[in-house]
């Protein structure tokens, strides 16, 4: 493997990284210490640099859909909302401070209406960024911490949320309750047979999801990190479809109606089978320690690959879409398109729209790496 380009301007180990989709090789990384720093790859050094937590680690960070001058940032339990101007200034536009607790991610939906800030508590707090007010709290879905949360593109009341209680919940954030939970945990007590298999608890550290310009040539899935080593993707339309066919056949109870195709029960689908979905494991040369990342690609055929990266400090590319595009099965394909050995456990990951230097990774050093990826 070549030597990765090596990207200095931080003072303190990395913690997450974002690429603009409309500026390609335009990147933004984030810190324990509270700076942003921005850098285009057609440069040498850094452009810019924010100092947006004085001190305290951000701990997500993303784009505004439609507005790349406008980024939110999470530090502690606030969001801050930044006009960048073309990374030649910072000005600070609105501050939200919602959660009671330390926010784990933050993300914004696909037509820039809402914000969701997922914490320590469990909650997440869905804000309505245009009117700069709190719109719905979802709570009662996770029993620990909330790790991360993503929207669902083709879905424009509904966003997903992951667990360190290994539960990946479906919500419908206008009701403010959830139409689907999978119990990771419970799936992976019935599986013991699984060899290879590290034996950390099946925690979901990361939820990712294609662009909403991709799912309409692919399957509609989600990529799930967790800390047995596993990356799930799950095939979030038919697990919805399937709960719709549920609801709509309940017998009535007294006077209360049958719901109707496409609403929800009051009580969420409880998930605990492998299904049709695709667990990359160990024994398919995935990781051997917790993945802590995961992100689809952006470069060549979007969303065809998914990347994963863990502590194991391991990259690993997969080309799902052989399994959902083709049938085909885990046991006459290999699903794993490549792997990078790394030095350091990897803290977050994306991906550039460029055909080379497009895998941006931060890992536990203040020096954030770029590597190609073919």
């Amino acid at each position: 493997m070549e030597e990765p380009r090596k990207l200095k301007g931080h003072k303190a180990s990395t913690t997450c990284c974002i690429a603009s989709q409309n500026s390609p090789g335009l990147i933004a990384t984030a810190d324990e210490d509270g700076c942003v720093c921005w850098f285009d790859m057609r440069c040498k050094d850094k452009i810019f640099t924010m100092d947006v937590g004085n001190g305290n680690p951000v701990s997500s960070i993303c784009f505004k859909p439609g507005n790349e001058d406008v980024v939110y940032v999470s530090l502690g339990s606030d969001v801050k909302c930044f006009d960048v101007n073309m990374v030649t200034a910072s000005k600070l536009l609105h501050s939200y401070n919602y959660n009671k607790d330390e926010i784990n991610q933050i993300a914004c939906s696909s037509k820039s209406s809402f914000l969701a800030a997922a914490d320590d508590n469990g909650d997440v707090k869905i804000i309505d960024i245009r009117q700069n007010r709190m719109y719905k709290t979802l709570r009662d879905g996770h029993t620990s911490i909330c790790s991360s949360v993503q929207f669902i593109p083709w879905r424009p009341w509904e966003v997903i949320t992951g667990g360190l209680d290994s539960k990946f919940v479906l919500w419908d954030f206008s009701k403010g309750r959830p139409r689907k939970i999978w119990d990771f945990g419970t799936l992976d007590a019935g599986n013991k047979g699984n060899t290879g298999q590290c034996l950390n608890p099946a925690f979901v550290h990361a939820l990712a999801l294609p662009e909403v310009d991709v799912v309409d040539n692919f399957v509609k899935i989600c990529a799930v990190a967790r800390g047995d080593g596993v990356v799930s993707v799950i095939n979030v339309e038919s697990e919805l479809n399937a709960v719709k066919s549920k609801s709509s056949a309940k017998p009535k109870k007294g006077s209360k109606s049958t719901p109707k195709v496409g609403s929800s029960s009051a009580d969420p689908e409880i998930e605990n089978q492998n299904g049709g979905d695709l667990h990359l494991d160990h024994s398919l040369g995935g990781h051997t320690a917790a993945v802590s990342c995961v992100t689809f690609s952006t470069f060549g055929d979007k969303g065809k690959f998914i990347i994963s990266g863990g502590n194991d400090r391991q990259v690993k590319v997969w080309d799902w879409s052989k399994f959902f595009m083709s049938g085909e099965t885990s046991s006459g394909t290999d699903f794993l398109r490549s792997s990078l050995s790394l030095s350091r456990k990897v803290n977050w990951l994306c991906t550039t729209p460029t055909d080379s230097e497009n895998l941006i990774v931060c890992d536990t050093s203040k020096i954030v790496k770029v590597y190609n990826i073919g």
